[in-house]
């Protein structure tokens, strides 16, 4: 079945390593390594195919696909041949990006005049692809948490302020871009830390609706190393008295994430997992940093300390290094696809069962990174069913 991916931030990093990578695969250049939808487990289940994808977005930047894939390539992140040899793939998905929200306020006024502009550049995507369905993923960059509002709490009492031209700020962009999936019957999926579809009045607008949505914020590489970590340390009963984490990072994120508020939000994000494997908070914390010169790449240095048998203090360090745009665009895809199968077998509301690829998984309290994945694949299996 053809399915849509709808990428907002649909022309950056993460967007262009998703489509070129989709591209590579589909024509055989590239193995799909890193797509957890493509092991052996999820063999069976009829996810939609590398062939049958088609990609579009939302963007208010102007430098296009083509131009950012050879930015990547000049970086070392996708080989250097990628982006002659998927250029016709790269300039369709580009000619169907969007310019979205821009920052220039709302065109018609108010916010429900915005949300029904980006729902109709959405359905007409999927009219003009000729898609069955169309899966929302927002890659677009961190923004601040979200304040209270008290038209949050019900789609009613939220349905009414959209429409108030005094109160244009009813949502942040990513609820906003969330709240246009959901119009357009589209299946949601925040991979960032935003509060995308997970305010009350969405997650009721899309149970009513009968759309599945999912989120937050991609688990890509130091918190993938602690979901595995923090576990053994609750299963060997050793007792973590610290854990510091220090990330360094170029790029769009890097800018981004100067900025204290955008910070707080992944922080918080990133936080969430030791807390709940753990048993409550320890000394530490997570401390990130811009190094413009990183361009794309990213290092995370992480200290742990642990009490052992007889009170031994001990000590673990682990550094991880690697490029979260080329993490970052496998898990686009399995999200995608999952996703379009959840939307097929009737699923609505959130989808705690792929809390496996995120940092801070929607309706999900589980962290462990083993017993998330026999989740996944357990729910896979049975959507197979009930897909029949």
């Amino acid at each position: 079945m053809r399915t849509g991916i709808w990428l907002v931030g649909g022309r950056g990093s993460v967007a262009a390593s998703t489509v070129a990578g989709a591209a590579g695969v589909r024509a055989g250049l590239l193995p799909p390594t890193g797509v957890v939808s493509e092991l052996a487990p999820f063999r069976d289940v009829p996810l939609p195919s590398f062939d049958d994808l088609v990609f579009g977005g939302h963007d208010p930047a102007t430098t296009g696909l083509v131009k950012r894939v050879e930015r990547l390539a000049a970086d070392g992140v996708v080989p250097p041949d990628l982006p002659d040899l998927v250029r016709p793939d790269l300039q369709a998905a580009d000619a169907e990006i969007r310019p979205g929200l821009t920052g220039a306020g709302h065109p018609a006024g108010t916010a429900d005049a915005a949300v029904d502009a980006l729902a109709a550049d959405i359905a007409d995507f999927r009219r003009r692809t000729g898609a069955d369905r169309v899966v929302v993923v927002n890659v677009a960059t961190t923004e601040p948490p979200a304040g209270p509002h008290p038209a949050h709490a019900s789609w009613e009492l939220l349905e009414a302020a959209l429409r108030d031209p005094d109160d244009a700020g009813v949502l942040p962009v990513g609820s906003l871009y969330a709240c246009a999936a959901l119009r357009a019957g589209c299946p949601f999926v925040d991979f960032t830390p935003s509060a995308g579809a997970r305010l009350p009045a969405l997650d009721e607008l899309a149970r009513q609706r009968g759309l599945p949505y999912a989120g937050s914020d991609g688990k890509t590489g130091e918190t993938l190393v602690k979901s595995v970590l923090a576990p053994m340390f609750t299963r060997r009963a050793l007792r973590v008295r610290s854990w510091s984490g220090t990330n360094l990072l170029g790029g769009g994120d890097g800018a981004a994430l100067a900025d204290p508020q955008r910070a707080a939000a992944k922080i918080r994000s990133k936080d969430r997992l030791l807390r709940e494997q753990l048993g409550g908070s320890v000394q530490g914390g997570v401390h990130i940093h811009e190094v413009a010169d990183l361009g794309e790449w990213k290092t995370a240095w992480d200290h742990v300390t642990f009490e052992g048998f007889l009170g031994a203090r001990m000590t673990l360090q682990f550094v991880w290094q690697g490029c979260d745009s080329a993490l970052a665009a496998p898990l686009v895809l399995d999200l995608a696809r999952f996703m379009a199968l959840a939307h097929r077998a009737g699923v609505s509301g959130p989808v705690p069962e792929l809390g496996f690829f995120f940092k801070d998984p929607v309706a999900s309290d589980e962290h462990a990174l083993d017993r998330q994945f026999d989740e996944l694949v357990g729910w896979a299996h049975r959507l197979t069913e009930a897909a029949r």
